[in-house]
């Protein structure tokens, strides 16, 4: 301790052995230094030395450190795993070579591909390249050809007359006028569209003698006409009314004259006038008989021989109902058939009844004398007769209980009211109408009156005299509404009247009916008839049909559609030849103005309403000749089976003569959006869609962030103005196509069955072709129709909810339906199939056709529908006892007929074994 605190202290007699001290720390730091330095540095070169050396050793223990074997070597555990690790990635490496020299063997051989892939398309390119010069060659010799063979022309030039200019030669006599020599055809042509104008009455003198309410009917009528055009300088047809004149006005037949050819545009002799006489009254008297009208067409009720120019003026019906509509529940039915009295007659003949109570001598004893004068002696006598057999209940009078109403010389008049007679004419068959004795009376009004009251209750006329004009003579086909019978054979009409079965007795009388709605019940009827009369004479095609214009909501698409593996199943079915155009139209109606040329010949001989009377349609309709007064074109294309062949060839041939066609989906849908937008995605990738149209029937538009999905096709979404079913039968004018498939919102059907209905839709294209099928029954307790759903071999109705049909129906339901049908569709919310399906079967008399098994198809989980309510099936039933009574009878026919492809496989219960399945 002393030397140590010496030390610090610095004693200067330590300072030798502190300096050694510190000497010899030194070197042992150096020592130890040099130490560490030669064991980290020599040791390992040479120890790295002797490890190199190991595989040079030709001897063991030639070295000190020689190597050893190699079994040796290998067991001790870290060399061993080294070799282990060498081994694996020495396979692994060979692997890698291997697979290496694979893939460039596949790259040489993708590369060999490439190349002749280059060339095939350099090859397809030059013979698409050849073809399109073909094709180009081929089109352009096709046009030269169709040059030749059909020069263009040019719409003829209209050389409208000087207002003064007469225009054509004067007849020798006006009673000989008929269209070639009294007609001014240069006003007409063709494609004049058949402009009338109408002179206001109340322009005239004469204007203020009418009767008030024919003139504000005829007024009416003539507002809404499409026809009518206020320019009289491009007019073809000039229209002035001049009857039925007020009580007790007489107007002179030379007051009357005047001012006729006073006209502004009668240029002196009245060509291409038509002057119209109106009356609501039996006792109507011939207002221009003594009048001359020149060149000027004559209609009215009532013509003698020498007035009545045939082929030039017009016998029309009177106006019973001049401001109103029929009411159709206060027409009786046509059926039952047989009615209470066989037939029936009352009037009363003013000038001659010196022989009716006189017994006649028979005809064999006129044979032997001179012949009767007149045989309304021997009519009398003979229905007498008949009535006092009490063979069948029969009533006649010739005698009236209360005054007659005024008539013609030799003319029967009415007896009674007119309410008192249609109470009669509902208790009878027939009704007899014996025409003026005087055969210079061509008709009257009265007889007019007594044919227009038979057809409206159904009573079939039966006409006595064959020298009458009835209304409309040259166009209609009377033989399938009335019987003409000479009046020599009276004794025969007993006899002919007993011969008639049931089924021809109904069909006359549905005939009558059809007549009467359409050319007879209203002044729009009347006034559109004597048109259509007029535009067929001089071959001038109808006016284009109005069709709905579709206000389209704009909406978002382009949501990716998927595909519903259940829905595009098509199982064995072959859809035929898959599409790859766009979609597109069907042809248009291109046949306007050769139409009535070439099928007026049969239209007179083959359709009960044989010309146009309405506007037609911009398609070529498939309709049965029933139809053809609406315009229905050529009537029935020949029904054939596609490209014919067999096996293959045959299936894959999509039917029907059209090489080419399509449809459009009309889908009715009300605030169910997630239904919707999975109804349109079933649809991606339907064969043959032309277009979806979407009936969007809530005012609440859909929700702005709604994304449509992308089926491949357009969608269509449709606003409409109200709430209303009929909505989805609505000729719009978004749709193209003849076929319409309409569908429910909620309705599941697959891609295969939706294909086979279109297939026999084409080969049956004026019937409905759906799937659910219903029918009607009659419930006896409550002696009315009833509506049934359950499965059965029998149906009468489809279901539009799934069906195709043609658009022309769509016009038909829209525009010529009745209009109290549709309403009490907007009053139930409910019956519009039940309605097109009475139409349909009304027009074509013929069921609808149902394919494949399914009878439901409503999508589990859907939200509510209208048909789940409990009164749904209530209202039903009201609707079809509501149309029975509107149409007269039950249009609706029974059929066990179903279509089913050979290649659908369907297992019927066994309670249903007994059901026809046709192939």
């Amino acid at each position: 301790m002393t030397g140590y605190t010496m030390l610090r202290n610095g004693g200067a007699g330590n300072g030798g052995q502190t300096c050694m001290l510190r000497w010899s720390n030194r070197i042992r730091l150096t020592w130890l230094s040099f130490t560490l330095f030669i064991i980290l540095v020599f040791f390992p070169l040479i120890a790295h030395y002797y490890l190199t050396t190991l595989d040079e050793a030709d001897e063991a223990g030639k070295r000190i450190f020689g190597p050893r074997a190699g079994n040796e070597l290998c067991e001790v555990k870290h060399v061993l795993d080294l070799c282990r690790i060498r081994e694996s990635v020495s396979e692994e490496l060979l692997q890698l070579e291997a697979k290496r020299q694979e893939l460039n063997s596949e790259i040489a051989r993708l590369n060999l591909k490439i190349e002749a892939c280059k060339k095939s398309i350099e090859n397809a390119k030059q013979d698409l390249l050849q073809l399109k010069n073909v094709i180009s060659q081929t089109e352009h010799s096709y046009k030269e050809l169709m040059a030749q063979n059909q020069p263009k022309l040019s719409l003829p030039i209209r050389l409208l007359p000087e207002k003064d200019d007469a225009g054509l030669p004067p007849p020798k006599a006006t009673w000989g006028c008929r269209l070639h020599n009294c007609f001014d055809y240069s006003r007409c042509p063709l494609t004049s569209g058949f402009p009338v104008y109408v002179y206001d009455s109340d322009q005239f003198a004469f204007g203020s003698y009418l009767d008030p309410l024919v003139k504000q009917a005829f007024q009416a009528t003539t507002r809404a006409n499409v026809y009518v055009t206020e320019n009289a300088d491009i007019a073809c047809l000039y229209v002035v009314l001049v009857g039925e004149m007020q009580e007790p006005v007489v107007l002179r037949p030379a007051d009357l004259e005047k001012q006729l050819h006073s006209l502004p545009y009668w240029r002196t002799d009245g060509h291409n006038h038509i002057i119209i006489n109106l009356s609501r009254k039996s006792d109507t008297q011939n207002l221009l008989y003594n009048v001359s009208t020149g060149r000027a067409m004559v209609a009215q009720s009532t013509f003698y021989a020498a007035q009545y120019r045939p082929g030039f003026d017009l016998v029309v019906s009177p106006l019973v109902h001049a401001m109103s509509e029929p009411n159709f529940m206060e027409i009786p039915p046509q059926v039952p058939v047989k009615r209470k009295y066989l037939f029936t007659f009352q009037g009363e003949k003013i000038e001659s009844l010196r022989s009716s109570l006189q017994e006649a001598r028979s005809f064999e004893e006129e044979m032997e004398g001179d012949p009767p004068a007149d045989y309304d002696d021997r009519i009398i006598a003979t229905l007498k007769a008949v009535q006092d057999s009490k063979l069948d209940q029969v009533l006649v009078e010739f005698t009236c209980k209360n005054q007659p109403k005024l008539s013609l010389p030799t003319e029967w008049a009415l007896c009674g009211e007119r309410e008192d007679r249609l109470e009669l004419l509902k208790r009878s068959t027939f009704a007899l109408i014996i025409t003026p004795g005087d055969p210079h009376l061509v008709i009257s009004s009265g007889c007019a009156t007594r044919l227009f009251e038979a057809l409206e209750v159904g009573a079939v006329p039966v006409v006595l005299g064959e020298q009458v004009q009835l209304p409309y003579q040259d166009m209609l086909q009377w033989n399938e509404a009335a019987l003409v019978v000479p009046k020599p054979r009276v004794t025969e009409v007993h006899f002919l009247l007993r011969s008639l079965s049931d089924s021809d007795l109904l069909a006359m009388r549905r005939q009558g009916r059809f007549l009467w709605e359409t050319y007879f019940s209203t002044t729009d009827s009347i006034f559109n008839t004597v048109l259509a009369m007029i535009r067929t004479r001089i071959q001038i095609p109808a006016a284009p049909i109005r069709e709905e214009v579709a206000a389209e909501i704009p909406h978002r698409s382009g949501k990716a559609a998927g595909t519903d593996p259940n829905m595009a199943d098509n199982g064995d079915l072959d859809l035929g030849p898959v599409e790859t155009e766009p979609p597109y139209a069907s042809p248009k109606y291109l046949r306007n103005f050769t139409l009535t040329v070439t099928d007026l010949y049969r239209s007179w001989n083959s359709a009960p309403g044989p010309f146009h009377l309405f506007p037609h349609t911009p398609f070529d309709p498939v309709l049965p000749s029933e139809a053809k007064f609406l315009g229905s074109g050529t009537g029935f294309r020949p029904i054939g089976g596609g490209t014919g062949g067999s096996g293959k060839e045959f299936q894959a041939a999509l039917g029907g003569n059209v090489p080419r066609e399509q449809f459009t989906v009309v889908m009715l849908t009300y605030e169910r959006e997630e239904v919707l937008m999975n109804s349109l995605e079933r649809l991606n990738g339907l064969p043959y869609l032309n277009k979806v149209v979407v009936v969007w029937n809530s005012p609440k538009l859909p929700s702005e962030d709604l994304l449509w999905p992308d089926i491949g096709v357009p969608i269509m979404v449709v606003r409409t103005e109200k709430n209303s079913l009929n909505n989805r039968f609505l000729p719009w004018n978004e749709i193209e196509t003849e076929a319409i498939l309409s569908i429910d919102d909620d309705a599941h059907l697959r891609h295969d069955e939706i294909m086979f209905g279109f297939r026999v839709w084409r080969e049956a294209r004026d019937r409905i072709v759906g799937f659910p099928g219903r029918y009607h029954a009659w419930d006896i307790p409550h002696q009315s129709w009833l509506y049934n759903s359950n499965y059965s071999c029998e149906l009468s109705m489809v279901l539009t909810g799934a069906a195709f049909f043609h658009k022309y129906y769509a016009y038909l339901y829209s525009y010529v339906m009745p209009q109290a049908i549709r309403d009490m569709v907007d009053e139930y919310i409910n019956c519009e199939d039940i309605a097109m399906n009475f139409l349909v079967s009304h027009i074509t008399r013929k069921p609808p056709i149902k394919v494949t098994s399914r009878w439901t198809f409503r999508c589990p989980g859907c939200p509510q529908a209208l048909s789940h309510d409990d009164s749904h099936f209530h209202e039903r039933h009201k609707c079809i006892n509501f149309f029975v009574k509107v149409y007269g009878y039950v249009p609706l026919l029974y059929t066990q007929f179903r279509v089913d492809s050979v290649l659908f496989k369907t297992r019927l219960p066994h309670d249903k074994t007994k059901c026809f399945k046709f192939i």
